[in-house]
């Protein structure tokens, strides 16, 4: 057996959302001191853990892992479980990656020519060199994470439709691009008050992405969904899943909140 599985990119990213186990479903034996070890050994290990009491019938508590070896994840997952506290009610696994979509140095050489009317060529290079390394770090942020400390969080899977006209994956790549730039045009109008990380899971789970929001406000999960709503990207080619929202705390908060401890 393999001791450890990692993928040639990106890191894995497991949502688990777990109902308490209660009455005579929950074993005497279970501490929550297993809980707090499990994530212990996960963290020191190079892994991420992030904890939310669920708002809703859905689940009562979220775990968000992301790391670079899956059978940690899934060891992990197993940890969690065998203590008897909880009930795995729903999940969801997905990949960290990079955009297919992402400008490339001459978008953005047209962009600064044809948009902002640069027409210096030292000028064009300067602004380059500085949008190329801001670039390098998004790239680097998607594909490696560090995850914000923010105290809500919202996740719901979503794929493009495939039928149709609506067919998102008959359309030229330079459409799909160009739909994709205004998408995220409207993403970085949220800077600050939302970060986003998209994954991918297409062919491993059954939606193409997950889409994870952390913000200090909720209103502003609210208003960033519903104003993307409105562009052609999620108006006509998105289908959305379930949407989970919870409060991020440390995890033994979490166990209290959800009355573990």
């Amino acid at each position: 057996m393999a001791e450890s599985v990692i993928p040639s990119e990106g890191w894995g990213v497991l949502h688990l959302f777990l109902k308490v186990a209660r009455g005579a479903s929950r074993p005497d034996s279970a501490t929550p001191a297993q809980v707090i070890s499990s994530v212990d050994a996960l963290v020191a290990d190079g892994h991420q853990c992030v904890w939310f009491p669920v708002l809703g019938h859905k689940a009562d508590l979220g775990v968000m892992v992301v790391g670079p070896d899956l059978i940690r994840l899934q060891q992990f997952q197993n940890a969690i479980l065998e203590t008897g506290l909880f009930i795995l009610e729903w999940s969801y696994f997905s990949l960290t990656e990079g955009s297919e979509y992402m400008s490339t140095d001459d978008d953005e050489r047209r962009r600064l020519s044809d948009e902002e009317g640069i027409t210096d060529a030292a000028e064009i290079e300067t602004r380059l060199t500085v949008w190329s390394e801001r670039m390098v770090h998004y790239r680097e942020q998607r594909i490696h994470p560090t995850l914000p400390q923010r105290s809500t969080i919202c996740f719901y899977p979503m794929s493009k439709k495939r039928s149709g006209e609506d067919n998102w994956y008959s359309l030229e790549f330079a459409r799909r691009k160009e739909l994709m730039a205004g998408h995220a045009r409207v993403g970085r109008t949220y800077a600050g008050r939302v970060v986003q990380l998209i994954t991918g899971s297409t062919g491993i789970d059954d939606w193409e992405w997950g889409v994870t929001l952390f913000s200090d406000d909720p209103v502003a999960l609210k208003e960033i969904v519903y104003e993307m709503r409105f562009d052609e990207v999620s108006a006509r080619y998105g289908e959305f899943g379930p949407f989970f929202t919870g409060l991020v705390m440390d995890p033994a908060d979490a166990l209290k909140a959800v009355g573990i401890i």
